[in-house]
């Protein structure tokens, strides 16, 4: 899909490369990411970016490209810090240790405004990660832009060949997207990315790839799954949809999920086996050996449900197939083992059988895909929801009785953020039981209770977050209610701690 008219960016290993793909697509344009080796198998690109990586130029096994085939595409070309390094020594040019290693702000002073820097500011600044800086430059290239020290961190080599030392992707650099859409206007060929032109393409594709098979999908309530059901339902596929209900879900969840899939004219099928979930986990208190049972219980409880599937959808998202693209090249490598069986995943994928028509979409994207398929707001924008339910935020032993607490406290949190127009202001929120008992005094009497922490985070991509500065008003009332209303609770804790240190999830 897109192979013809897209961005391809070539991946030399920084931690950034990611960021590059969804910063193109924020400028509306399809962009796709390739290992180097997979360098040959591109297509027919509108652009080239090649990204920035932590080797030296000048190490032994550093990557290396095909400089003969990179310009018989006759496309511009960007080279981002490794990138810009390598291209020089293809260009003719050399490359050297710097004398001071760049990490950090810097200060852009721009040479020649026309090209990259259309409309930049003479002055403005970038984000560098580099040790090395290009010592000779090739004839007929020049110099486009310097930082602080006189140093060139922008070259051009040719009409629409550039090389910048810089992140353009990273908000650090402050006009990075505006130094980004300058390259890419360069490109002739470039189609413009709408996601409701990608819609009828993942439909035609669906209608081709499935036919009148069946095809079997887990639902869960979260986006991805969600989408993933209402898109195959749009493109008419024989679709069974599964909702296995484990018991570990928030408080009515089961019945919210249902209605929601109900109201969006889906069909699901639930599994309840909530009491044979708790009965795998009575008297677990390690974390792994939870998530363990869970995963391989879920496992065998939906394939059971499922029996001869001749398709199965997944909602593997774009991040999942670049991580695991990263560990490893087998397309095998993404499949996380608590959601699939892996040796039935594989015989399947070997066959041909497994569907992933969200392979190349950012979660944002899926969203977008959801409204374009007429799916309500308040279902794409539902907080992120762990595989594992509420054992991840009851550290211990998982009973009933901690479950009820839990599910009480969080629906009195939600409710309140809610009420108060936080709710879509954070990226999940959550309440968790902290397995210590506290002295306190309810009525005439002292309790010895547990104590609840509330946690609202504001996150990107689940990688890294930060503690939501919630109004003590919000919060007050939150206490009040679960205090007075849940019983087993007389201690009520907000949580500050950022990832990292801390996860976003307590287990």
């Amino acid at each position: 899909m897109h192979d013809q008219h897209h961005v391809a960016v070539l991946d030399f290993g920084s931690q950034y490369t990611q960021l590059i793909v969804r910063r193109v697509r924020e400028l509306g344009y399809f962009a796709k990411l390739y290992a180097i080796e997979d360098f040959p198998d591109i297509g027919r690109p509108g652009a080239i970016i090649l990204s920035g990586g932590p080797k030296s130029t000048s190490e032994a096994d550093a990557p290396d490209l095909d400089f003969a085939k990179l310009m018989e595409f006759g496309v511009p070309v960007l080279g981002v810090c490794y990138g810009m390094q390598l291209l020089n020594i293809k260009f003719g040019g050399s490359v050297e240790a710097s004398s001071r290693r760049e990490y950090g702000p810097a200060e852009l002073l721009v040479e020649a405004s026309s090209g990259l820097y259309e409309g930049v500011s003479a002055s403005s600044q970038v984000w560098m990660s580099h040790s090395d800086t290009v010592k000779i430059i090739p004839d007929g290239a020049r110099v486009i832009a310097r930082n602080q020290h006189g140093t060139p961190v922008s070259l051009q080599w040719s009409d629409c060949c550039f090389g910048i030392q810089f992140h353009p992707e990273v908000t650090h650099s402050h006009q990075g997207l505006k130094i980004l859409n300058n390259f890419l206007s360069h490109a002739k060929d470039l189609l413009p990315f709408k996601i409701d032109d990608f819609k009828r393409e993942m439909i035609e594709s669906i209608r081709e790839t499935v036919g009148t098979k069946q095809i079997v999908c887990g639902v869960s309530g979260g986006v991805d799954s969600t989408v993933l059901a209402v898109l195959l339902n749009e493109a008419g596929a024989n679709v069974r949809a599964i909702f296995v209900d484990h018991g570990l879900m928030r408080k009515d969840e089961g019945d919210e999920v249902r209605a929601n899939f109900a109201r969006m004219g889906v069909p699901i099928e639930t599994v309840d086996c909530a009491e044979q979930f708790l009965t795998a986990l009575d008297g677990v208190d390690d974390p792994e050996q939870k998530r363990k049972i869970i995963g391989n219980l879920f496992i065998d409880v939906f394939w059971d449900s499922v029996g001869d599937a001749e398709m199965l959808a997944q909602g593997t998202l774009y991040p999942d197939v670049i991580e695991s693209a990263s560990n490893a090249k087998s397309k095998a490598s993404k499949i996380k083992t608590h959601h699939n069986r892996v040796d039935r995943i594989l015989e399947l994928q070997a066959q041909g059988k497994v569907l992933e028509p969200l392979a190349e979409l950012f979660k944002d994207e899926v969203r977008e895909l959801g409204l374009a398929l007429g799916i309500p707001a308040d279902i794409l924008n539902r907080h992120p929801f762990p595989g594992p339910g509420l054992a991840v935020r009851c550290p211990g032993v998982v009973n009933e009785e901690r479950l009820r607490i839990i599910r009480d406290c969080d629906a009195i949190f939600i409710g309140k953020l809610k009420e108060h127009g936080w709710y879509d202001r954070v990226w999940q929120a959550y309440a968790g039981l902290v397995p210590v008992k506290t002295v306190g005094v309810k009525g005439d009497e002292r309790s010895y209770e547990w104590a609840i922490s509330l946690r609202a985070v504001v996150s990107e991509d689940a990688m890294t977050a930060d503690w939501v500065e919630l109004p003590y008003q919000l919060l007050r009332e939150t206490s009040h209610r679960i205090l007075n209303e849940v019983k087993g609770i007389n201690r009520v804790l907000y949580d500050v701690s950022t990832k990292p240190p801390a996860s976003i999830e307590w287990e």
